[in-house]
């Protein structure tokens, strides 16, 4: 996989540019000139701070499949799921296919 044509990508898809990403991830600007300027594949710390950015997991970053951004709502869904019995999240999985038939009609 190449790292910077990626991340490339996802900037592309959010129409984001080099400045906003910085932002985004909380890393200054000529950090991702240099990466992209020299073709230089970003450590992974730097990745793991770029992937924050995104609102992605480093797993999601390399998925070759489709992405969904992990929102703070995602991310709170995932935190409280964990946490959770086998039943109860057998209940909350019924709970959301009934609500999911529910909209469909």
């Amino acid at each position: 996989m190449d790292v910077n044509l990626k991340i490339r990508q996802l900037m592309d898809e959010r129409g984001w540019s080099e400045y906003r990403l910085a932002k985004n991830c909380g890393l200054p600007q000529p950090t991702f000139t240099s990466i992209f300027r020299r073709n230089s594949i970003p450590s992974i710390t730097t990745l793991e701070k770029i992937c924050t950015g995104f609102g992605i997991t480093l797993s999601q970053f390399f998925a070759e499949c489709e992405m969904t951004e992990l929102t703070p709502d995602l991310q709170e869904v995932f935190d409280h799921w964990a946490a959770l019995t086998l039943e109860q999240r057998e209940a909350i999985l019924m709970m959301m296919r009934l609500l999911h038939n529910k909209n469909q009609k």
